[in-house]
């Protein structure tokens, strides 16, 4: 799977030189990236950066570290089989290959006890990785039947006022985001999670769209691959999906593979919502493999052309990788390609509260980096301060 990938650099203290950088707010092209330990220490001329080690990126693209908000699995794993640290570890060394270095690693409705496991794997693992496992998305088990897609019909519940009380105490440290179908929740109970830091995010869920702004103005503040598994928006019943288009300041995660939403969905959708539409993958464990099938929700799910579906036609994730989302958003959505590396950057680093950080490429952010070529072909990484080139940068992962 994985083994070919380089050994990171242990320099600690070097320049990239000679490449286009989106900073998330400009486009430079004179400028030098100088790194020091797991930072980035400024945007300099060459006559500026003194005696340091240099890395010619020979005209490549640079931008942030690519940040996914739901990723079931990749690299032939899913979270929800195995929730260890080595599943992370696995999920972590295949994102880096589509230059994705932060992400939530998401679990599917499952079980109480494995939503304890899962935060306390989550809260272990960024004890060293804090920058890389950013925290867990539970998405579920808290969702409407009439909507549930491919989760697993026999562990979707009604919230138990103990299991959000151990969600709220983990926090957002641990927990980043919790999807749910706000219909089925109390607003004193998305008030709980609200109050801890925490994103709540509207997804699998049949609610009207007095229901869905009610529970916005509760403090819902997102919306769960928006299109999918949610209540369309009809003309007389706008639904979920036009009540997120009502809401200027909820975000939404969108799944730009042409498989999940119509490309000119997402154009219309990028015009209603600008900085509050992001991207996201859903992604599970054919990425990085040549697996064809795989179990999700109790469910096979075959891989066949790109899409993962179950034997009734259900869609089960995805096998996107974030450059293909953004390759997508920017050839056949037509958004511009400094605004669709936000949307895969800025805005979720924005969303979940760690823009201080990530999502943005200058002096004082975590030097996590993508580096691409004009066609979309990954060519190298720099993952908390470490540069790795990659091997066979053009092959599809």
């Amino acid at each position: 799977m994985m083994d070919d990938l380089p050994q990171a650099s242990d320099s600690k203290r070097y320049a990239l030189t000679n490449g286009t950088v989106f900073t998330g707010t400009e486009v430079v092209r004179d400028r030098a990236i100088l790194i020091a330990g797991n930072r980035i220490q400024g945007l300099c001329s060459l006559e500026e950066l003194g005696a340091c080690d240099r890395i010619d990126l020979n005209g490549a693209n640079v931008a942030p570290g690519f940040i996914d908000l739901q990723l079931n699995g990749c690299g032939g794993v899913m979270f929800n089989d195995a929730i260890t640290a080595a599943t992370l570890n696995t999920m972590h060394r295949t994102n880096l290959r589509s230059g994705t270095t932060s992400f939530l690693p998401t679990l599917i409705t499952t079980s109480d006890a494995d939503m304890a496991q899962a935060m306390a794997v989550v809260a272990e693992s960024r004890k060293t990785a804090p920058h890389n496992v950013l925290g867990l998305h539970l998405e579920g088990p808290y969702l409407n039947l009439k909507r549930k897609g491919i989760h697993n019909a026999d562990d979707i519940r009604d919230p138990d006022p103990a299991m959000l009380h151990k969600i709220a105490i983990a926090g957002r440290d641990v927990v980043k985001l919790v999807t749910l179908a706000p219909e089925q929740v109390a607003p004193e109970q998305i008030q709980t999670l609200v109050d801890a830091g925490i994103r709540v995010s509207a997804g699998h869920t049949d609610a009207t769209f007095e229901e869905a702004i009610a529970r916005f103005e509760a403090g819902v503040g997102m919306a769960t691959h928006l299109f999918n598994a949610m209540s369309p928006w009809l003309s007389r019943k706008p639904g979920m999906v036009g009540a997120v288009f009502r809401h200027p300041e909820v975000y939404a995660g969108i799944i730009a593979d042409g498989q999940h939403v119509h490309f000119d969905s997402i154009r219309l959708a990028k015009q209603l919502k600008g900085d509050r539409l992001l991207l996201v993958t859903d992604a599970t464990p054919p990425v990085g493999t040549q697996m064809t099938s795989f179990i999700i929700g109790g469910q096979e799910v075959f891989y066949r052309d790109g899409k993962c579906v179950s034997a009734d036609g259900t869609l089960g994730g995805s096998a996107l990788t974030m450059i293909e989302a953004i390759a997508n958003c920017v050839q056949q959505v037509g958004i511009e390609l400094p605004e669709a590396l936000r949307m895969a950057t800025l805005y979720p680093a924005q969303a979940i509260a760690v823009d201080a950080d990530l999502g943005w490429l200058g002096a004082g952010a975590i030097a996590n980096l993508a580096i691409f070529t004009d066609d979309f072909a990954m060519q190298a990484i720099v993952d908390c301060g470490h540069y790795q080139a990659l091997q066979n940068p053009k092959s599809k992962i």
